[in-house]
């Protein structure tokens, strides 16, 4: 699977034009599935307005692209039905958009639902993800970023995909605590490959090879 990993989406030309080159076809002629479930573990964010703001592209960068279709896989509920009802229907999508939120309960319930295990089965598909929705591929998120544990003590950590960690919306005017300072301690804590980035920033992974793209500002952090 092909990663573009992004702090606020698709917001500029730069992760514009990274996109286009890791989808199999034109935008306008791919599938894309919406996968709002981060939200719902968010203290700030939750259920609502904010899930329905991201399905339908009113306010994030992600489904409201020009896409040939978009539907929407959530989750949480994906353990209660058959296999054969969604397994197919990911199988054959050619992006998979993911929300943010909470990486946690994102990362938990990939697990519980079986997505978590099928990603190493989809080649050819891509991987868009917004905040938390790129964090749960890293090998950790860090304290700062925990708002959700799991009421049941079962692992909630991040899927490890990649292995560089990633401070998302370096320098908000909404983040206040988003400084530099604050990623160094928060990089140091974790003691493994880290960047800071900014809204304008994101990710390409692609056949185990690591591109920063932005029209921002980002950092390596030791």
């Amino acid at each position: 699977m092909k990663l573009l990993l992004t702090s606020a989406g698709v917001r500029n030309a730069a992760i514009r034009a990274a996109l286009e080159d890791l989808l199999p076809r034109p935008v306008a002629d791919c599938t894309a599935l919406a996968i709002p479930t981060a939200l719902y573990g968010h203290p700030w964010v939750g259920p609502g307005r904010n899930a329905w703001n991201f399905i339908t592209g009113t306010t994030d960068h992600m489904t409201g692209l020009g896409w040939k279709s978009v539907g929407v896989l959530e989750l949480t509920a994906l353990p209660s039905i058959p296999e054969e009802r969604w397994v197919p229907l990911v199988r054959e999508t050619d992006v998979l958009l993911a929300a943010g939120g909470d990486a946690g309960y994102l990362a938990y319930w990939m697990r519980r639902s079986g997505l978590a295990d099928l990603l190493p089965e989809l080649d050819d598909a891509v991987w868009v993800g917004m905040s938390g929705g790129s964090m749960v591929m890293t090998p950790a998120i860090g304290e700062e970023f925990v708002g959700w544990l799991p009421p049941d003590g079962e692992d909630a950590a991040t899927l490890g995909v990649v292995d560089f960690s990633m401070f998302p919306h370096l320098g908000h005017p909404d983040l206040p605590d988003n400084t530099e300072a604050a990623a160094e301690r928060w990089a140091a804590a974790l003691g493994g490959p880290a960047y800071a980035v900014d809204d304008e920033t994101a990710f390409v992974v692609d056949d185990g090879a690591v591109e920063v793209v932005s029209e921002g500002t980002w950092r390596k952090l030791a």
